[in-house]
């Protein structure tokens, strides 16, 4: 109910809608929109009150509860379901349970913080709350399990986009699904998988986003490798253009559109054109690259990715290889010199 209300709210946010409209629209009395009004308040909401006209909502300051994210969300397969946490352990830990249990294709898990959220090859990820914007999506695509690495291509085309979109900042893709700004990481991409021999059965994907950081908000041992949308701007472009802090629901919104069309195109076996727009926002193709599998290490040059993403790297030691996993760092990013 408290949601209805709020809804009402956001229909007309140029004028008060009193009380008694309010009561009787829902069925209930007038001290259940007030006490509905006064939770809302608590959520964050900025909530103009007046005895005599109403309720008039100011500001929904960068709220990042369920109804801000599905309010106009332009999807009709992801985000049918959210479910939001003020705290939680990871949101990949909580997608894996419900996808296990049988939640529906596209559900998403988004937190406000995490507790233990990690990245790639087992590494934490600093999850503080109110900055960034952590979310797992519960996937159920129709391909074998040889070619879900294209998924974990596909969302950081996705991440990409959306940033364009919704904050005007262009970032770049190191391979295979960091999403890098002025070479630093402004946001990781973990893939996990349930499968059979022959099927996928369910695939979470996390995501991890630094949107309104300052640098004194990242752990001293990230600062040099980290940055947020934000900070990046504030130092970067034209206040008159972009304008922080971000509002981490319309990210989302967009992030959430722009990745379930790529959804939709893997889903239908058309591939190419992701693989296309991966090579386009890539900073790692031309580039010198320090691959580690395991305890070998190589450098080279990597030349292209293959159709099922895999990254091809001349070596310096003659051979070219075709790089599926393992750590690539790629010269002038994230430290490496």
């Amino acid at each position: 109910m408290k949601d209805i209300v709020l809804q009402r709210l956001k229909e007309d946010t140029s004028r008060y809608i009193s009380g008694e409209v309010l009561s009787e629209m829902l069925g209930v009395s007038r001290t259940a929109i007030w006490k509905y009004i006064n939770e809302l308040k608590k959520d964050g909401y900025e909530i103009e009150s007046s005895s005599k006209k109403g309720y008039k909502l100011i500001s929904a300051s960068d709220i990042i509860n369920a109804t801000e994210i599905g309010y106009n969300l332009g999807t009709r397969i992801l985000a049918k379901k959210i479910e939001y946490f003020g705290v939680i352990d990871s949101t990949n830990n909580y997608a894996k349970q419900a996808a296990a249990e049988g939640c529906g294709d596209g559900t998403v898990i988004v937190a406000e913080s995490q507790t233990s959220g990690r990245g790639r090859l087992g590494r934490a990820w600093d999850s503080a709350g109110k900055k960034g914007i952590w979310l797992s999506v519960v996937l159920r695509p129709s391909i074998a399990p040889e070619d879900i690495h294209l998924i974990t291509l596909a969302a950081s085309v996705a991440v990409v986009k959306a940033v364009k979109q919704a904050t005007g900042i262009e970032t770049g893709i190191k391979w295979p699904n960091d999403v890098v700004l002025g070479g630093k990481k402004v946001c990781g991409i973990l893939t996990e998988m349930s499968s059979e021999m022959e099927r996928v059965n369910f695939l979470v994907l996390g995501i991890g986003i630094n949107v309104n950081h300052e640098t004194e908000d990242f752990p001293e041992g990230l600062r040099d490798t980290a940055v947020s949308l934000a900070s990046y701007a504030d130092k970067n472009l034209d206040g008159a253009v972009c304008k922080t802090p971000f509002n981490r629901a319309y990210i989302i919104r967009t992030l959430l559109e722009e990745l379930e069309k790529i959804y939709i195109k893997i889903n239908e076996g058309s591939t190419e054109e992701i693989v296309e727009e991966w090579k386009k926002y890539s900073v790692t193709l031309g580039n010198e690259v320090r691959v580690t599998i395991k305890n070998n290490q190589y450098t080279g040059i990597a030349r292209d990715i293959t159709e099922d993403g895999k990254l091809i790297v001349s070596c310096s030691d003659g051979i070219t290889r075709e790089v599926i996993s393992g750590e690539i760092m790629v010269r002038g990013i994230l430290g490496y010199v």
